[in-house]
């Protein structure tokens, strides 16, 4: 008997090895990199087992910065982050600036203690910055250990984007914190508060929330969110920082069509302060040049954003804003959630015909992302890819990948793929495919 249990043990040990609690079925061949650590039992490490992939875009020589998607609690949530390096939109922001795109997945058991990894204090900081240098080693682009974050969270990863930032502003070029933001004052059996250094409020930070997280409804599940994103709003705003407030008009926890603002205001905050050479500093943003808003949250009337040297209500409880054109998209999202776009998607390339298959490559619009493509044959339309109905988002605007509640793609990843079944055997076609993004707009 005392045999067959030590076998036993073994063979669990065993297969406990091979089959993490995360089974993660996407590979990570270049240009994705993927490290994996198991979780510690010393005190003030990360009790977590976690993974991080990155995407290295294609022929970039010398990345300039790190995107990080970082899911929120719960398992659900967690195991949603495996798609977050895959996501095109999110690449075709990261692509623009010569940044890597990284997606951590924390596997937290369900109902197990989320601060345990969101607060960056219990380990996940240390873990995090761990995986760069490794990361960097494995793509050979060791400048991943050092350069700038551009961090973007949701619920509990709100909180920790919103942590790291506070913890590392000199390293953080700009935070967007869904429905979750760390905590600045003292609450009993809460986390301890962090500090609002100088430093840390001249990092734009983007708090966004839906309406239904306590603006509106006041009796929901997410009620409690408002309450806390707004004390952290005023706490840093009081001190001067830049910080904004957007709220949804339409969803809840759910990260609804929050993408089509957060990549403009990231663009535009990247854009003005990445450095223009690897190791130097930041490059600050001044609140005299952005434009300004009163918080408004109360009224269901949007008041337009004004250039910051005219605006005259109180400016601590004011939404700052980077330039003229992010404060046009707030000023739509925080209507109806509706972001315009005028320009059209990038043409698809490296169409390849083998038999009746077609397979091509595509970037997303980094305004409006990818919606789906059109298949035409010798001049004449032939199918949508996905099919009309079939591409499917509940949380917002229909999108190529799908979209999870925590904005990652759905799994199994869509495929630019396409099999003709009805093409003439012997007869050689001429084929076109054309991106359209999420306005239904279509690439030239």
């Amino acid at each position: 008997m005392r045999h067959f249990a030590l076998l036993f043990v073994i063979l669990v040990g065993s297969v406990s090895a091979q089959e993490p609690p995360y089974v993660n079925s996407l590979t990570a061949d270049p240009p994705y990199y993927r490290v994996r650590y198991e979780g510690s039992t010393q005190a003030g490490e990360l009790v977590y087992p976690v993974s991080f992939t990155v995407w290295i875009p294609p022929g970039v020589k010398a990345l300039r910065g790190l995107i990080v998607h970082q899911h929120g609690c719960g398992e659900g949530s967690c195991k949603s982050g495996q798609t977050g390096a895959f996501d095109l939109h999110w690449q075709a922001l990261a692509k623009k600036h010569d940044c890597a795109l990284i997606s951590p997945v924390y596997e937290q058991p369900e109902k197990a203690n989320c601060q345990l990894w969101c607060d960056p204090r219990n380990g996940s900081d240390t873990a995090f910055q761990k995986s760069l240098t490794e990361l960097g080693a494995k793509s050979s682009h060791p400048e991943l250990a050092t350069v700038p974050w551009a961090i973007w969270g949701h619920s509990g990863g709100g909180h920790w984007a919103g942590g790291m930032t506070l913890l590392h502003p000199d390293r953080v070029a700009a935070a967007w914190l869904r429905s979750g933001v760390p905590p600045t004052a003292t609450a009993e059996g809460k986390p301890a508060p962090y500090t609002i250094s100088e430093a840390a409020g001249q990092v734009p930070i983007m708090v966004n929330l839906g309406t239904k997280e306590g603006v509106t409804d006041k009796a929901s599940r997410f009620a409690g969110v408002w309450p806390g994103n707004e004390a952290f709003f005023l706490a840093v705003r009081a001190k001067g920082g830049l910080i904004g407030v957007s709220i949804d008009p339409l969803s809840s926890h759910d990260c609804g069509n929050q993408r089509y603002l957060a990549m403009p205001w990231f663009d535009a905050c990247l854009t003005a302060r990445l450095p223009a050479k690897n190791g130097d500093p930041l490059k600050p943003m001044s609140s005299k040049d952005g434009w300004i808003a009163p918080l408004n949250a109360d009224d269901a009337n949007v008041i337009a954003p004004v250039p910051a040297a005219k605006f005259e209500g109180a400016l601590e409880k004011s939404v700052w804003l980077p330039n003229e054109s992010v404060a046009a998209a707030w000023t739509q999202y925080t209507k109806d959630s509706v972001v315009t776009d005028t320009t059209p998607p990038p043409a698809p390339t490296n169409l390849r015909v083998v038999g009746n298959v077609l397979t091509w490559s595509a970037a997303a619009d980094l305004e409006s992302g990818l919606a789906n493509f059109i298949i035409e044959r010798d001049g004449q339309f032939l199918a949508n890819v996905p099919e009309q109905g079939q591409s499917k988002n509940p949380f917002g605007r229909p999108i190529f990948q799908n979209l999870s509640y925590s904005d990652t793609p759905t799994q199994p990843l869509a495929d630019m793929r396409f099999t003709d079944t009805n093409a003439e055997a012997g007869k050689t076609h001429q084929y076109r495919i054309l991106s359209v993004n999420t306005v239904g707009l279509k690439s030239k």
